[in-house]
């Protein structure tokens, strides 16, 4: 069946899905602010400032006008960056009607508040056809045509099952899964830790350090992530490790990139400024640590990268911070002992 589909988002996720999309034979409008990206686009089926190599398919229009693109759309995939999202989701709340199906793809907080994007779309009065769409999902191997895997989280199965008959392809496979808070706490919470990951590589760290700082930093986004109402085994998954090694490991990663930066004896406005998109990593460790702190949550490798960027701390205490932690327990959802710092 065909359907019509509009993409907010004129970024290189957000075009990869438009675009796969696309070439399954769907209508697909692609709306973004920028006039000329608009153009290009339409014009020589590129997007060359966020995936210069990736022709696009003829039948994907841009457009600037946004009305119209979600009148039009019988799903809406909001794929903004985290500090304008809000802002965009109240511009089509007027737009919208029940039978409007809504998938988040930003991995990310609110930077106003703590509150994940797909509670900001649940905000909406019109309709409760919600998803999140997350994964190991590198837009640019993904526009490559490399194999790739991703997860839709939603409660309505009718959501679910209308995002994998959009996106299915011989290389682009969706996963199915309940649990929306643990599948999108985990997109948001993984970028902290690729931040951790760059910085540890750009100082030639072994390969036993950077799998323990990734075992630890899974064992951190999981305790966080539960102790908001997330199912643990969610982040055995793609949504959880697969998209914590996608990151945690490849130079594609924006967060990784900051991170590596730091690492190399950047400071974090240039770190932020070479990588030239949006690091999401950077404000969702300041939401998450302050969270951490307010209901008592033992994170020590958060913690102490947000000493090393934002308090002036020595690279010395983050090191400490995994090494001389008080906590014991290996993984502390596979047992029903006492434990502390849980």
């Amino acid at each position: 069946m065909k359907h019509s589909v509009c993409v907010l988002g004129g970024g290189s996720f957000g075009t990869a899905l438009a675009n796969i999309m696309a070439k399954n034979g769907h209508q697909v409008s692609q709306w973004m602010r920028n006039e000329e990206q608009v153009e290009e686009i339409n014009l020589t089926g590129l997007n060359s400032r966020y995936l210069p190599n990736a022709p696009l398919h003829r039948e994907l229009l841009a457009t600037s006008n946004l009305e119209q693109a979600i009148r039009d759309s019988d799903t809406v995939f909001v794929s903004i960056p985290s500090k304008s999202f809000e802002q965009v989701v109240q511009r089509i709340g007027p737009l919208l009607t029940a039978d409007k199906i809504l998938i988040s793809t930003t991995k990310g907080f609110n930077p106003n508040r703590f509150e994940l994007m797909s509670d900001v779309l649940r905000r909406n009065p019109v309709t409760k056809k919600i998803g999140v769409l997350s994964g190991p999902n590198l837009a640019k191997e993904i526009a490559a045509g490399q194999m790739t895997g991703s997860v839709i989280a939603s409660a309505d199965d009718k959501v679910r099952q209308r995002v994998i008959e959009l996106l299915k392809s011989p290389t682009f496979r969706v996963y199915e899964n309940t649990d929306s808070a643990g599948v999108e706490l985990a997109g948001a919470l993984k970028n902290i830790y690729a931040i951790v990951c760059g910085l540890a590589k750009a100082l030639n760290v072994g390969e036993n350090t950077m799998s323990m700082i990734m075992t630890r930093s899974l064992a951190e986004m999981s305790r966080f992530a539960v102790h908001f109402g997330a199912n643990p085994m969610t982040f055995l998954g793609l949504a959880g490790m697969g998209d914590l090694i996608a990151t945690c490991t490849s130079p594609l990663s924006r967060n990784y990139r900051v991170g590596f930066a730091i690492g190399s004896g950047q400071n974090l406005d240039e770190a932020i400024g070479g990588v030239g998109e949006v690091a999401e990593g950077v404000n969702t460790l300041k939401m998450v640590v302050g969270e951490a702190h307010k209901h008592g949550l033992y994170m020590p490798l958060a913690e102490g990268l947000s000493k090393l960027l934002f308090d002036g701390a020595k690279l010395e205490s983050l090191i400490g911070s995994m090494m001389t932690g008080e906590q014991k327990w290996d993984v502390e959802f596979a047992t029903n002992e006492e434990k502390n710092n849980v």
